[in-house]
């Protein structure tokens, strides 16, 4: 870490303690709106984001660094976020209409196993406001206004990843009509589109992981998308994000439906189910996705297995259990091209970023 970096995670060390007496919804909410106060600040008070460009999806990343979906659910904080040194965002789950999720409380800490339990279930405020709020914020501006072609800059604006949902009062079965209006509204906006089916907080979701409503689904998409691309005028990349508690034959018949059905890349992986790495714990029995450290390994088997099974090149995005920066180069090395923090972010604080895009860069120099 550089002299910043090193006053940065030390002024977050002091905040922590103060933002964990709360309950963790309300020290989440309270951290966004204290990042929108601070992203005001001059930016030579905060460390200048690591300049360590790739060219994946036909995009160019400022760096591999990218916040997963979920700390931003409405978009409503891009420009914050930005400012920390992302490579990348992205914002939501989004469903076509507004929810208000499962009820409260909903989130948990496990500070002795560096993990989060949520059961939120894609609380949001729905398209209409989603979609407002990208095309307010600065970083969306500022990326509509660089010329096509244009090599990353320092101060090119973070990638913007919008994940797409499906309603929990929509049923299953009419989930692909869900997508694809999430589709249709973020196509526009988006220099990526997710498309979540592997949280665990919203009825049968991960159904969709399998068998025919993955085809279904991923093929409506697919045509859909293309039907869009001409009067859009633009075809964003397409990805997927998978859960990690999936067995060898279950990825095997996702990696094979990824292909055919031309989706662009793969995000691995959602959080578990799992609760073997935290029995015994306060709070381990609550029901919902468990994130962070104990997810590491299980979202590495599961990068593993994608790296193997696909063709040669094909982008993968790692998330899962780093909080650190050497976590960071172990996804990369596992055979993710970018990554995604989460809970790394909660537990360690904004220094993450800079320290794991830098290291990623070393790493980089170190095979070239």
């Amino acid at each position: 870490m550089d002299t910043l970096e090193r006053l940065n995670a030390l002024g977050y060390r002091t905040l922590r303690p103060l933002l964990f007496l709360q309950d963790p919804e309300c020290a989440h909410h309270a951290g966004l709106r204290l990042m929108d106060l601070l992203a005001a600040v001059p930016a030579g008070l905060r460390p200048a984001r690591v300049h360590d460009p790739v060219e994946l999806l036909g995009l160019s990343f400022p760096n591999r660094v990218g916040i997963a979906a979920g700390m931003d659910k409405n978009a409503s904080h891009i420009d914050a976020l930005a400012a920390l040194g992302f490579g990348f965002l992205e914002l939501g789950t989004v469903t076509p209409l507004p929810q208000p999720g499962n009820p409260k409380p909903r989130l948990f800490r496990l500070p002795q196993a560096q993990a989060i339990i949520n059961r939120f279930g894609f609380n949001n405020e729905g398209l209409e406001a989603f979609v407002r709020n990208v095309r307010t914020s600065r970083a969306w501006q500022k990326r509509q206004a660089l010329p096509a072609g244009a090599p990353c800059q320092p101060d090119t604006p973070p990638v913007l990843g919008l994940n797409i949902g499906k309603n929990a009062a929509t049923p299953l079965e009419s989930a692909t009509r869900d997508y694809l209006t999430g589709l249709a509204a973020v196509m526009p906006l988006a220099d990526y589109v997710a498309v979540n089916i592997s949280s665990p907080n919203t009825a049968n979701l991960r159904k969709l992981q399998g068998g025919n409503e993955l085809d279904e689904l991923l093929g409506a998409l697919d045509r859909e998308r293309q039907r869009l691309a001409t009067s859009v005028g633009r075809n964003p990349p397409l990805l997927l994000k998978i859960a990690p508690d999936l067995d060898d034959d279950q990825i095997a018949v996702i990696i094979e439906a990824l292909v055919r059905h031309h989706i662009d890349g793969v995000i691995a992986t959602n959080t578990t189910l799992s609760r073997e790495a935290v029995k015994g714990l306060p709070h381990a029995e609550e029901a919902g996705g468990l994130s962070g450290r104990p997810v590491f390994e299980a979202s590495n088997r599961v990068i593993r297995a994608l790296r193997a099974g696909l063709p040669a090149r094909y982008p993968i995005i790692g998330v899962g259990g780093i909080m650190s920066a050497q976590d960071a180069v172990a996804k990369i090395e596992t055979g993710a091209d970018l990554v995604q923090i989460f809970s790394g972010l909660v537990y360690e604080g904004p220094a993450l970023v800079s320290a794991a895009a830098r290291a990623i860069h070393r790493h980089d120099e170190t095979i070239r």
